[in-house]
C-alpha cells in the first residue's frame, strides 16, 4: 500500500491541497510554455490589419487578436515562455552568487566578512526596482539585460540569509570536527556547510521565483524589457494598457495569466518549505487544534480533588508512515500544593507528557486520544486561545536548556515583562517593577543591574533563576518542570531544588517535576510516577516507593542510584536498551530486559493495577517478586 500511494515525501507533499493545486498550475503552465515549438499555434509574431481586435471564440483565433491582428493564444503561450525562462535563469544567478557570497562572509568572516556584507548593504539601501531599473538603463533595454537586472538586486537576499544561517553552523561541533579531521577551507565550505544552507537556499529559490517573473514583467511593462517583435507577458500587458477601455481581453488575458503563474509558484514553495523542514516531517494534520478523545475516556469529569488529571493520553510521531508511540495510555492526577516527579530513563516520554499537558506537542507529533483535566476543564477540547490564556498563567512551565529557553536578543527584564504583560493589563513600568521584585525572591543577587543584562552575560544557576522567576510571574497553580536542574552542577543543583521547596510551600502551587534522578526526586517531591517506553509501569508515595518498589524497572533505577555513606553500594547498571517507539513489545515493556520475565509477560498488554493505596504497578508478578534490599 505504501509503494502504491508513493514516497512519504509526496504523501507529505500530496496532503497540502493549497500546495498541491499551486504545482499543478505552475505544472500544467510549464508543460504548455515548453511545448509551444511542437504546438499547432498560429504565429505569434504574424500582424494582419483586418483581424485586428477580434473577441475570444472565433474558429481562427480561439482567444481573439491583438491591436496587429495577432493571435493571442499563441502569443500568451509563447509570452509564458519567456517570462519562465528569465525568471528561472534569473534565480539560478541570483541563488548561485548570493550562496556563495554567503559561505564566503560567514565561514572567513574577519575582512571577507565586512566588505561583503558593507557592499550587500550598500545594494539593499536602494529600492530594488529602482536598482533594477539603474542597471537596465546602463545596459540597454531587452529581456535579457532584464534578466540580469533581476539576478542582481536579489542576490543580496540571499547573501544575507544565508550567511545568517553559516554563521549559527559555524559554531556546530560537527563543524569543530571536520576541522579536528584535517579539513581545508573547501571542504568544509562545500562538504559541511553547503549541505546544511541549501534545504534554505532552495526554499528561498521556489518562493522568489515568482517575485522575479514579476519584476521582470513590471519591466517589460516600462519597454525596458522584451523588445518588439519579441514579447513576454510584461510587455503583452504594457503594449494593451491603452485599449483597457475599447478591447479590455487583450490586457486581462496576460494579466490573469501573470496572476496564476506567480500564485501558483508561490503556493508550490509554500509546500516545499513545509516538506524540505525536519521539523514537520510528519503525517498531514499531525496536531489537531482539538484533538477528540479516545476510546480510552474513563469519566466524563475528574475527580473534585484533583487539579490536574490526565485520563487515558496517549501521543503519537508520525513520521516516513511509522507511528511512535511517545506517550500510550497514561493515566495519572495531581492535587492542589502536591509535588509529583516524573521519572525515567531518556525517550522514556517524560518530556512529550509535558509538552502533551501543555498543548504544545512539534509536529509531526499528536495526541490521538484520552482526556485531559486542569480544574475540571479539558484542556484538549478547548480553543487554542483558552490554551494560550492558561499557559504562562495558570500553568508555568521551566525548560531543560535556560540558554535556547530564553531569547538571546532582549534583556532579562524584557523577557519576563513580556510575560507579565501577556496575562495582565499593566504597564511597563509596572512589568519592570514587577520583574525586579521576582528576581529578587528568586535570589538573584542585584536584580536592579541583572534587569538590563542579557542571557549569554548571566551563569548558568542564573539563567535558571530566572526561568523559574518567569514561571512565578502570575502565580500559577500548576508549576511543570522539565529536567529543571540537569544541566546544572551540584552546588547550583541543590540551591535550585531549595528554590522550588521553598517557592512552592509559599504560594501552595502544585509541581509536575521531571527527571531521570530519583536522588534528585527524593529532596523535593511527594509521590513519584515511574515511565517506561511511553507507559506508567509505577506510581506511588515517595516513601513507599523507595521502601517498597514492586516493578523490576523501578528496582533496577534504584540500583543505579548512588548513596551516601554507602561507598560498598554496587552500582548495578540496566542490561539492553529500551525498545524502539515504532516497534514496542505486544506485551510488557520491559519484559526484553526484565530478570522476573515469564511467557505471560510477552503475550498481552497489562494494565496499571492497584497494588496497595494509592500504589499501582503494572507487572504481572508484582506479588511474586522477592523483597526489596536496597
Amino acid at each position: 500500500m505504501a509503494n502504491l500511494q508513493g514516497p512519504p515525501g509526496w504523501r507529505r507533499f500530496r496532503a497540502n491541497r493549497l500546495a498541491l493545486f499551486g504545482l499543478g498550475l505552475v505544472a500544467s503552465l510549464t508543460t504548455l510554455a515548453a511545448a509551444a515549438p511542437i504546438l499547432p499555434l498560429p504565429d505569434p509574431f504574424t500582424t494582419d490589419l483586418t483581424q485586428r481586435l477580434l473577441p475570444a471564440g472565433s474558429a481562427v483565433h480561439l482567444l481573439g487578436t491583438d491591436q496587429l491582428g495577432r493571435d493571442l493564444l499563441s502569443r500568451l503561450v509563447w509570452g509564458t515562455r519567456a517570462s519562465l525562462a528569465v525568471g528561472f535563469f534569473a534565480v539560478l544567478i541570483a541563488a548561485f552568487f548570493g550562496t556563495l557570497l554567503g559561505l564566503v562572509a560567514g565561514w572567513f568572516r574577519g575582512w571577507a566578512d565586512t566588505l561583503l556584507m558593507r557592499g550587500i548593504d550598500v545594494l539593499l539601501a536602494f529600492p530594488y526596482l529602482l536598482l533594477a531599473l539603474a542597471i537596465v538603463a546602463a545596459l540597454g533595454p531587452g529581456l535579457r539585460n532584464a534578466m540580469i537586472a533581476i539576478a542582481v538586486v536579489n542576490i543580496p537576499l540571499f547573501a544575507r540569509t544565508l550567511r545568517g544561517e553559516v554563521l549559527g553552523l559555524t559554531e556546530r561541533a560537527f563543524v569543530d570536527a571536520a576541522r579536528l579531521a584535517g579539513a581545508g577551507h573547501g571542504r568544509i565550505l562545500f562538504r559541511e556547510l553547503l549541505p546544511n544552507v541549501l534545504p534554505t537556499a532552495v526554499v528561498m529559490m521556489s518562493t522568489s521565483l515568482g517575485w522575479m517573473i514579476l519584476e521582470t514583467a513590471g519591466l517589460s511593462f516600462l519597454g525596458l524589457g522584451a523588445q518588439p517583435p519579441a514579447a513576454d507577458l510584461g510587455s503583452m500587458l504594457g503594449s494593451a494598457r491603452e485599449l483597457l477601455t475599447t478591447a479590455p481581453w487583450v490586457a486581462l488575458l496576460p494579466g490573469i495569466v501573470i496572476l496564476l503563474l506567480t500564485a501558483g509558484i508561490n503556493l508550490a514553495g509554500d509546500g516545499l518549505r513545509d516538506l524540505l523542514d525536519p521539523r514537520l516531517r510528519g503525517e498531514a494534520g499531525a496536531w489537531p487544534a482539538s484533538p477528540a478523545a479516545g476510546p480510552a475516556e474513563a469519566s466524563q469529569s475528574p475527580p473534585s480533588e484533583a487539579l490536574l488529571r490526565a485520563e487515558g493520553l496517549s501521543t503519537r510521531f508520525v513520521r516516513d508512515g511509522a507511528s511512535y508511540r511517545a506517550v500510550d495510555d497514561l493515566t495519572f492526577d495531581l492535587a492542589a500544593g502536591e509535588r509529583l516527579a516524573v521519572v525515567g530513563e531518556s525517550g522514556s516520554g517524560k518530556t512529550v507528557t509535558a509538552l502533551s499537558l501543555l498543548g504544545l506537542v512539534p509536529p509531526p507529533g499528536r495526541i490521538v486520544s484520552g482526556r485531559l483535566f486542569f480544574r475540571g476543564e479539558d484542556l484538549l477540547q478547548v480553543s487554542e486561545a483558552r490554551r494560550r490564556e492558561l499557559r504562562g498563567n495558570a500553568i508555568a512551565y521551566i525548560p531543560q536548556d535556560p540558554m535556547t529557553a530564553l531569547s538571546p536578543v532582549l534583556t532579562v527584564g524584557a523577557q519576563i515583562g513580556e510575560t507579565l504583560r501577556a496575562h495582565r493589563a499593566i504597564s511597563r513600568k509596572e512589568a519592570l517593577w514587577r520583574a525586579h521584585e521576582l528576581l529578587a525572591r528568586v535570589r538573584i543577587p542585584q536584580p536592579s543591574e541583572r534587569l538590563a543584562a542579557y542571557p549569554h552575560e548571566l551563569s548558568g544557576g542564573m539563567r535558571q533563576r530566572v526561568l523559574i522567576a518567569m514561571a512565578l510571574a502570575n502565580d500559577p497553580a500548576l508549576i511543570i518542570a522539565d529536567e529543571a536542574t540537569t544541566a546544572l552542577d551540584t552546588t547550583v543543583q541543590s540551591e535550585i531544588l531549595l528554590l522550588l521547596d521553598s517557592l512552592c510551600a509559599e504560594r501552595g502551587a502544585a509541581l509536575l517535576f521531571i527527571s531521570h534522578d530519583l536522588g534528585v526526586v527524593a529532596r523535593l517531591c511527594d509521590r513519584v510516577l515511574v515511565m517506561y517506553a511511553g507507559q506508567a509501569v509505577e506510581e506511588a508515595g515517595l516513601d513507599r516507593l523507595l521502601a517498597r518498589p514492586q516493578h523490576p524497572y523501578t528496582r533496577a533505577l534504584l540500583d543505579c542510584v548512588p548513596e551516601l555513606g554507602r561507598p560498598d553500594k554496587t552500582l548495578r547498571p540496566i542490561g539492553g536498551q529500551p525498545p524502539p517507539l515504532d516497534d514496542l513489545p505486544a506485551g510488557c515493556h520491559f519484559a526484553p530486559r526484565c530478570t522476573y520475565v515469564r511467557p505471560a509477560c510477552r503475550d498481552r498488554g497489562i494494565a496499571l493495577r492497584t497494588a496497595a493505596e494509592r500504589h499501582r504497578v503494572r507487572c504481572l508478578r508484582a506479588e511474586e517478586l522477592p523483597a526489596w534490599r536496597p
